[in-house]
């Protein structure tokens, strides 16, 4: 409102103007039209009166002047008489010279004086450039014509009156508005400073009152009406509002323990200046109690008004925890004091008891009467018992300004180690503890040392007996070592001679594996007999089963030797386990069994890829080999949040109790070479375990005779490799 008045009268001002402007122009085209009319008016009837004359009986002068109506020369018009060659023959103006040709007259006086009156009135312009109004007549009875001219400042004098007047009146009242509307925008800025000035001190003060948990309140007595500052709202946690809070509103969340408003107000209503401090609790918007402290006056209304009770309230919750947890600290401190098993005592810095413990007065035979806090040093010392023995003691570290030590022995032969500290205010606390015990423990100890040198003689003996066992125990030792280093070297010989047995084995299995299926096949001819081709038979499957042993003795050596590197990269554990499936499913078909894949969802780790399907062959394989007929076998896969796990589960003739300590090592079968129905060289698992600790993983076995055996494998997703394998370790059961 403040920056709309200003420009509401400038607009007031400029449509004013706007408006006198087509004003004054309308009014000038209806002077300018009125003229022409006036004009035609007294053309005509000049010629008119003319034509009452005889022309030959007066000259051009006196048929003119006869002629002219009352007030035909006002406004600056001139008349006069021309013949055809354009002479002026009489003339009548305020001139004081006629002039002698129409030329002197009008500018341009062709089309007037050729159209005459059928060219009405025209727009002309004197000899000397100015604008001008004329008119030319033919006369009825005389061979002459009438001509009539006003300037056109003469037509436009009384309009150019009105334009003055117009403006004068616009300029005074546009410059009266702009008086007030600076005055208005001057009172206006004031005003805005003043608001301005108002809402600093409003916000500092309520900045101020916030910071300080204090709120503002005027209680309107004779109305209950309440005004509330905005962090008294703050306070008590609700939403600052302008509108005054009621008395009903107000009692309502004080608490009915601590002060009622109906009291107060009965009690101050009618004493002016009466000032009151309460302590009271008010509810919380969030249902707690706060503790506030307000402090207010009676201020008295001017005009016969009821009184106002004004003040502050502060928070002082945090005072009254502060307070009740000063008050618990200090009652804690003196149950402490009191039973600790020390005799405890402080003085002030002028030598004034403040407390002390039971133990003290029991120590020192001091009763209840004497030891009242404030009593003097030199009053408790004359009437506690004095000690016998006083022995100085040296502090071990550095000494503490003020500090001491001393033990006193006090009648009865009780002995105190006495402590003294001075505090920071210039006091000192006394704590002294009963060390009568360890005063006789410490003669016992003098006696215990006499019997302890005589031992002494007796330990340095036994020590050089002992001295002569760990070095029988040292040789020992590095005689275990030789014989480990021994059997690890001899164990690594024994992986690599397998190593390159295989090697030297594999080659020659070829030859024979491949000249025995070329015989079957009979590429070069029939062999003769049936009998030929099922002996090749035999030597190819022999064959290729003694290559599947020496395989497995091949990558369970290499594994052993060390020599076994995994290549990790990310690896889809079902596609794996689902090559694995299909490469085994022409030996679960040929013994009828059900092999069914169980995944929640795609598991994903980093782990070698080659490893893993040979994992997953060799469980699958056994699984196989050990089910009979009809049997069933089920993969699943499952995801947790650090690992991957894999689990084969089988109703196979499972595996004795007894047995499962030592499935998974090299070689080891659950049947003897003697009793064995399926063959096989026992490496299958034991190659499938180490390959699983490479990649830092573990496997489980739990299984049943006769029901069934379930491998569990737990392999980590990231890919940490196992920093070591150490072969030899059974396979946990569970």
């Amino acid at each position: 409102m403040r920056k709309a008045v200003p420009a509401l009268i400038i607009a007031f001002i400029a449509s004013i103007a706007i408006a006198a402007v087509v004003q004054i122009r309308a009014y000038r085209a209806d002077a300018i039209a009125n003229a022409k009319d006036e004009l035609a008016l007294f053309a005509a009837a000049i010629a008119s009166e003319t034509g009452r004359h005889d022309p030959a009986a007066m000259g051009p002068d006196t048929l003119l002047k006869s002629s002219l109506p009352p007030r035909a020369t006002e406004d600056g018009r001139r008349y006069g008489l021309v013949d055809a060659g354009g002479k002026v023959l009489a003339a009548h103006d305020d001139a004081a010279t006629a002039p002698a040709e129409l030329s002197e007259l009008l500018a341009n006086t062709q089309a007037l004086t050729i159209f005459a009156e059928n060219a009405g009135v025209l727009d002309v312009s004197m000899p000397d450039g100015s604008p001008a109004l004329a008119t030319v007549r033919n006369l009825p009875r005389a061979p002459m014509q009438l001509v009539v001219v006003q300037p056109l400042a003469g037509a436009l004098a009384t309009w150019q009156s009105d334009t003055i007047l117009t403006v004068t009146l616009l300029s005074t009242t546009g410059a009266v508005l702009l008086i007030l509307g600076f005055a208005f925008h001057w009172q206006a800025s004031r005003a805005r400073e003043a608001d301005g000035i108002y809402e600093t001190v409003r916000a500092r003060i309520d900045t101020a009152l916030s910071r300080g948990r204090c709120g503002l309140w005027d209680w309107d007595m004779g109305r209950g009406r309440m005004f509330w500052s905005e962090s008294m709202f703050e306070i008590i946690g609700h939403e600052p509002r302008d509108e005054l809070v009621s008395f009903g509103e107000v009692a309502s969340l004080v608490h009915p323990d601590d002060t009622n408003l109906y009291d107060i107000a009965k009690e101050i209503a009618d004493k002016p200046g009466r000032t009151i401090d309460r302590v009271f609790r008010m509810k919380h918007a969030d249902g707690h109690w706060i503790w506030l402290r307000a402090r207010a006056e009676v201020v008295p209304q001017e005009n016969g008004e009821p009184p106002h009770l004004v003040g502050i309230a502060v928070d002082v919750t945090e005072e009254r925890r502060l307070a009740e947890r000063t008050a618990t600290a200090d009652m804690r401190l003196r149950d402490a004091i009191e039973s600790i098993s020390e005799s405890f005592v402080l003085w002030d810095s002028a030598n004034r008891l403040v407390m002390c413990n039971s133990k003290f007065q029991s120590l020192h035979g001091i009763g209840d009467a004497n030891v009242i806090p404030g009593t003097e040093f030199d009053a408790v010392a004359s009437l506690a018992r004095q000690p016998v023995v006083r022995i100085p003691l040296r502090p071990e570290d550095r000494p503490e300004e003020g500090a001491r030590a001393f033990e006193a022995q006090l009648e009865g032969g009780r002995w105190l180690k006495v402590a003294e500290r001075r505090t920071k205010d210039g006091g000192y606390v006394s704590v002294g503890t009963d060390i009568t015990a360890l005063k006789r423990h410490e003669e016992r100890l003098m006696e215990s040392e006499k019997r302890l040198m005589a031992l002494v003689a007796d330990l340095r003996k036994s020590q050089q007996t002992l001295e002569m066992q760990a070095l029988q125990l040292a040789e020992l030792a590095q005689n275990y070592a030789d014989e480990k280093t021994k059997a690890e070297d001899a164990n690594r010989a024994k992986s690599e001679f397998l190593a390159n047995m295989s090697h030297e084995l594999r080659t020659p299995l070829n030859a024979i594996i491949g000249f025995s299926e070329l015989m079957e096949s009979g590429l070069f001819g029939p062999l003769g007999s049936d009998k030929y081709n099922e002996y090749c038979r035999d030597i190819r499957d022999s064959g290729r089963y003694l290559l599947d042993v020496i395989n497995d003795i091949l990558d369970m050596s290499r594994i052993e030797a060390g020599r076994v590197q995994l290549n990790l990269q990310p690896v889809a554990l079902d596609e794996v386990i689902a090559d694995a499936i299909r490469v085994m499913s022409v030996r679960a078909d040929e013994k009828h069994l059900t092999i069914s894949a169980d995944s929640d969802e795609a598991v994903t780790i980093e782990a070698d890829k080659r490893a893993l399907k040979q994992i997953a062959l060799n469980l699958l394989s056994n699984a196989i080999k050990f089910t009979p007929e009809k049997g069933r076998v089920t993969v699943r896969t499952r995801r947790s949040a650090r690992a991957a796990l894999l689990v084969i589960e089988d109703s196979g003739i499972g595996i004795p109790r007894s047995a499962l300590a030592k499935i998974g090592k090299p070689f080891e079968q659950v049947e003897s070479q003697f009793t064995k129905t399926h063959k096989g060289s026992g490496l299958g698992l034991a190659i499938a375990k180490s390959l699983v600790e490479l990649h830092g993983g573990t496997m489980r076995i739990r299984s049943s005779e006769g029901v069934g055996t379930t491998i569990v494998i737990r392999l980590p997703l990231n890919g940490r490799p196992a920093l070591q394998y150490r072969s030899g370790r059974s396979v946990p059961a569970e």
